[in-house]
């Protein structure tokens, strides 16, 4: 690969295209195009589309990273991903064929980032400020994460009950970043998903939000992708 890829970078739930703000500076300032759209979070086949429409735009190869249901949006990419060449996993859903968000989530405790979830009117899932700042975020600065909390953007409750088909990671490289202090989705279970994939694994001591607390390893985990494609190049 002789020129760099494109980077297309996917936010997860109760979140948006900003919290990849510093990561993006990065990249930029290294010379990748770089792109971090907003997702609707309305559906799995809605945020999919939305990704389709993303890298319809990308002129040569990409690279895509995904945040917590962000992973599961890359994913759903399944066998059909037309000028992606890796997958980067940051604290991230990996689910396999035949597997949903909310039967894996029901496998164990509530992690503490999730347990005062609410459900509005209108079916769309809401953290509670306390959760979201001292466990969604927990390592971020308490002004940065409450100004987070105000951005956060709701997940239709529907999205859990989503039963991934053949996933993406089946054909095509794989990075994952393991965030070991991480309080919405067990890191053992992060793991699991990386060994799964046979991603080339980084594990940071972060929250959930590795790419807002620790943007300089997530660069690093991006950039390593970069450099294992080279080579396999």
């Amino acid at each position: 690969m002789s020129a760099l890829p494109n980077i297309v970078l996917v936010h997860g739930a109760w979140a948006e295209g900003a919290c990849w703000s510093d990561v993006v500076a990065r990249l930029q300032a290294d010379g990748y195009t770089v792109s971090a759209p907003q997702f609707p979070l309305t559906s799995l086949a809605d945020d999919v589309a939305r990704l389709r429409q993303v890298l319809a735009r990308q002129d040569g190869p990409t690279i895509v990273a995904g945040h917590s249901y962000g992973g599961q949006i890359i994913t759903a990419l399944g066998s059909d991903a037309p000028g992606v060449v890796g997958l980067v996993y940051v604290a991230a859903f990996g689910l396999d064929e035949g597997e949903s968000l909310g039967a894996l989530l029901s496998q164990g405790p509530t992690p503490p980032a999730l347990v005062h979830q609410s459900v509005d009117d209108a079916g769309f899932v809401w953290l509670s400020e306390d959760d979201f700042t001292s466990h969604f975020a927990a390592d971020v600065d308490p002004v940065q994460s409450k100004v987070m909390f105000a951005l956060q953007q709701p997940l239709a409750a529907s999205i859990l009950d989503d039963v991934m088909r053949v996933p993406a990671w089946r054909s095509l490289p794989c990075w994952y970043l393991v965030a070991t202090q991480d309080e919405a989705i067990p890191p053992d279970a992060e793991r699991m998903f990386a060994s799964r994939m046979d991603a080339t694994a980084l594990e940071v001591a972060s929250s959930h939000v590795a790419m807002v607390s620790h943007p300089q390893e997530v660069t690093r985990l991006i950039q390593m992708a970069v450099e294992g494609l080279t080579v396999k190049a």
